[in-house]
């Protein structure tokens, strides 16, 4: 629940007892920019804000199902230029992520991991109850091959960010992120499912 906002104080006390971390950010936004109406700290900024408290472990960083419009013409050369890896939705389109996660994986190694997804990933045909939807966005199928392709990793925590209800008449959003949040408790170490 909550704003992508919520992220940057969880991943302050996650850092304060593992060091910095890895990430998995499933999201349309990077949420990397600096300033947004003059604030710096805002949903669109906890991202920058990690970075420079050195809570993230840049280079065990994948941002998945980035897409939308900018007023940048580079809008991820900040991402990369702290060596996140920026994993656009249109490399997603028409496929499987399975040997995606198989390489996030291989790139998180043992070390200690939080999953921070922004339902704004998925397309508004699937989770229209949020406030910045982007279209082109993944599936839920996707979604779920991104999550369950955890499995195995050192995760320390994770969370759900950007749904609003009063968006989608229908409840499909609510109802999804419900499910992609108790896929996360499936995948959390210790963890034993049938």
């Amino acid at each position: 629940g909550g704003d992508h906002t919520i992220t940057y104080p969880i991943l302050q006390a996650v850092a304060e007892k593992h060091g910095p971390v890895g990430l998995v950010h499933v999201d349309a936004h990077t949420d990397t920019g600096d300033r947004a109406l003059g604030e710096k700290i805002y949903h669109g900024t906890p991202f920058r804000r990690c970075v420079e408290e050195g809570l993230l472990d840049c280079s065990r960083v994948v941002q998945i199902g980035i897409r939308g419009s900018s007023y940048d013409p580079d809008p991820y050369q900040y991402c990369r230029e702290q060596g996140f890896r920026v994993v656009l939705a249109e490399e997603c389109w028409m496929k499987s992520l399975v040997p995606l996660m198989e390489e996030v994986r291989k790139q998180m190694g043992d070390k200690p991991v939080y999953i921070s997804f922004d339902i704004d990933g998925l397309d508004p045909a699937y989770a229209p109850g949020t406030g910045t939807p982007e279209v082109a966005g993944l599936t839920p199928a996707q979604a779920l091959e991104i999550i369950r392709g955890c499995k195995g990793l050192n995760i320390v925590g994770c969370d759900l960010v950007e749904v609003a209800p009063m968006y989608d008449v229908s409840g499909n959003t609510a109802l999804l992120g419900a499910n992609l949040l108790f896929e996360m408790l499936c995948v959390l170490p210790r963890v034993q499912t049938v």
